[in-house]
C-alpha cells in the first residue's frame, strides 16, 4: 500500500500489544509528521489553551444535542394515559411496583394521550428519520462552507422545535412525530460538522484525549437529562421538559457563536505557539485541495465499511437502550417516574467515565508506548462491543431482581465507552481530510437502527413480558457481537493513500 505513515514499531517492548493479522505488518501506522518532526515541534500547554477550550464548549454543545434526543423518552412515560394504558394491557408492570412519595398533583395540567405501543414506537423513533437525512450533506457542507455554523444553525434549529414540542403532542401524534423529524434534520448536521472541525483543529497524538472530551457531552447529556426530566415530570409536568432544555439549547447557542472558529490560522485570540504547533502537526496529514472529493475511492474504502458495520452493529444496543430503557424501568421492574430518570441514567454515567478514561489511555499506549493505532482501535472496540452484548443479555434473566438488572445494564453500557477510543474515532485516522464526509456516511447507516429499532422492540413488547425483553436484548447483543468482529477483520490505522491524493496531486491548486 502507498502509506505516508512511518512505521513507529520500534516501540519499548513493556508497552507493545498484539497485532491482530498478518497484513498489518507492513503497514506503519503513524502520520508521516512524526518522522522527527513531532519531536521537534514543541507541545503547546495543555491549560487555557483554544483546543482544549474549543473541546469543552463542543462538549457543551453535544450535552445540549443529546438532552434534546432523549428527554422525550422520559416524558413519553408522562404523557401517557395510565388508567388507558393498564386497562389495555390487562395489567401494570410485571414486577411490584415501587414506593414513591405522592406527586403535588396541583401542578401538573398538562394533557395526556392514549397512544398504543405501536404509536409510541414511532414517536420514539421519528426523529432518526430527519437525523438521517443531513448525515451526509453535512459532512459535505462543512468542508465546503465551515463547520462552526452548520452547527451552531443546527442545534438552534433543534432547540426551536423542542420548544413547540407541547403545541405539537396536542395537535396530535402526526403533528409530534412531524416536529421529532424536524428535530433530527437538525441535529443530522452536528457530528459531521464536528469531525471536520476536529480534522482541523486535533493534533495526531491528542485526537483520542480532545475527541473523548468533546463527546462526553454526550453521554453527560443523557446523564443529566434522564433524572432531570424525570424530576421536572414529578414536580411540574412533562412540558416543561422541553421548555428547560430548550432554554438551555439558546445559552449554548451564544457562546458558540462568540468564542468558536473554524480553525485555528481564524481564531483571533489563540496563542501563536499553539497555532504553530497544530497547523504544523497537521500539515502532512490535509489536502490542500477542499474542492477535490475521491468519491469513489471513499465508497470503496475497505477500511470505512469496516467503522460503518461496528458503528451500525454499536448504534442497534445504544439506540435500544436509548429510547427505551424508561419504558423497561417502567413496564418491567416498576420504577415510577421520579425513580425512573435517575436509574435510566446509571447506564450512560459509567459510560461516560470509561469513555473518558479510555481516551486517555488510548493517547497513552499510541504516544508513550508507540503501539500501532491500528490496534489500539481493534482492541478498545473490542472490549467496547463484545463487553456490552454479555452484559445486556444477562440483564434480561435478572427477572425482578432490580439491583442486579441495573447493574448489568450500567455495566453494559460503561463498557460501551469504551469503543469512544476504537472505531468512533478511526475516521481521523484513515482520512483526516474527509472526516466529516466519513463521519456522515457512517452515521447515515449508524441512524438506522435508532429508525427502527424501537419500532421493532415496541412491536415484539406488546405484552410487557420479560421473555419479550429477552428477545430484544438477544437481537441486539448478536448485532453488536457481528460488528466487533467486522471491524477487527477489516480496520485499520493509518491514513489511506486516497485521502491524500490531493495534496501529493493538486498541490498549490
Amino acid at each position: 500500500m502507498c502509506e505516508v505513515p512511518v512505521d513507529l514499531r520500534d516501540s519499548n517492548p513493556q508497552c507493545n500489544m498484539s497485532r491482530f493479522s498478518s497484513d498489518v505488518e507492513d503497514e506503519p501506522d503513524t502520520p508521516l509528521l512524526h518522522r522527527g518532526h513531532e519531536d521537534k515541534v514543541h507541545r503547546a500547554p495543555v491549560c487555557c489553551s483554544s483546543r482544549y477550550g474549543l473541546a469543552l464548549l463542543s462538549s457543551y454543545g453535544f450535552f445540549v444535542v443529546y438532552s434534546l434526543r432523549v428527554n422525550l423518552s422520559v416524558a413519553m412515560v408522562d404523557m401517557l394515559n395510565i388508567t388507558h394504558q393498564a386497562d389495555a394491557n390487562h395489567s401494570g408492570t410485571v414486577c411490584p411496583a415501587h414506593a414513591n412519595p405522592a406527586r403535588p398533583q396541583h401542578n401538573h395540567t398538562a394533557s395526556v394521550y392514549d397512544w398504543d405501543s405501536e404509536t409510541q414506537g414511532w414517536i420514539l423513533g421519528s426523529f432518526f428519520y430527519g437525523y438521517i437525512l443531513t448525515q451526509i450533506p453535512g459532512g459535505y457542507l462543512a468542508g465546503r462552507y465551515g463547520p462552526k455554523w452548520l452547527m451552531g444553525f443546527g442545534i438552534l434549529g433543534t432547540v426551536a422545535f423542542t420548544l413547540l414540542t407541547p403545541v405539537a403532542a396536542d395537535l396530535g401524534a402526526s403533528y409530534l412525530i412531524a416536529v421529532r423529524v424536524l428535530e433530527g434534520i437538525g441535529e443530522g448536521v452536528t457530528f459531521p460538522a464536528m469531525y471536520t472541525m476536529w480534522a482541523a483543529w486535533a493534533p495526531p497524538l491528542e485526537r483520542s484525549r480532545l475527541l473523548t472530551i468533546s463527546y462526553i457531552g454526550a453521554q453527560l447529556g443523557t446523564v443529566i437529562s434522564l433524572p432531570l426530566s424525570g424530576e421536572i415530570c414529578f414536580y411540574l409536568d412533562w412540558t416543561y421538559v422541553f421548555y428547560v432544555f430548550g432554554a438551555n439549547g439558546l445559552l449554548w447557542f451564544i457562546l458558540w457563536a462568540f468564542l468558536v472558529f473554524d480553525s485555528p490560522n481564524t481564531h483571533p485570540r489563540i496563542s501563536e505557539r499553539e497555532r504553530l504547533y497544530i497547523t504544523n502537526s497537521l500539515k502532512n496529514e490535509l489536502s490542500t485541495s477542499a474542492g477535490y472529493i475521491p468519491w469513489r475511492a471513499i465508497v470503496t474504502s475497505r477500511p470505512l465499511w469496516a467503522i460503518v458495520v461496528a458503528h451500525f452493529s454499536y448504534n442497534w444496543t445504544f439506540y435500544t437502550l436509548l429510547t427505551l430503557l424508561p419504558t423497561y424501568m417502567n413496564d418491567i421492574l416498576g420504577f415510577s417516574i421520579q425513580q425512573n430518570g435517575f436509574l435510566s441514567a446509571l447506564p450512560y454515567l459509567g459510560c461516560a467515565v470509561f469513555a473518558v478514561l479510555s481516551g486517555q489511555i488510548a493517547d497513552y499506549l499510541r504516544e508513550t508506548c508507540r503501539t500501532p493505532t491500528v490496534t489500539v482501535r481493534k482492541v478498545f472496540s473490542l472490549i467496547g462491543m463484545i463487553g456490552p452484548a454479555v452484559f445486556l443479555v444477562a440483564a434480561g434473566y435478572t427477572g425482578c431482581d432490580y439491583v442486579l438488572a441495573i447493574t448489568f445494564l450500567t455495566i453494559s453500557s460503561a463498557l460501551g465507552g469504551v469503543s469512544a477510543s476504537g472505531f468512533n474515532i478511526n475516521h481521523l485516522d484513515i482520512a483526516p481530510s474527509y472526516a466529516g464526509i466519513l463521519l456522515g456516511i457512517t452515521n447515515t447507516f449508524a441512524t438506522i437502527p435508532g429508525m427502527v429499532g424501537p419500532v421493532i422492540a415496541r412491536a415484539l413488547t406488546t405484552n410487557n413480558t420479560i421473555e419479550e425483553w429477552q428477545t430484544v436484548f438477544y437481537i441486539a447483543a448478536s448485532i453488536n457481537l457481528v460488528g466487533a468482529l467486522f471491524y477487527a477483520a477489516f480496520g485499520r490505522g493509518t491514513v489511506q493513500p486516497w485521502a491524500v491524493h490531493t495534496s501529493l496531486s493538486h498541490h498549490g491548486d
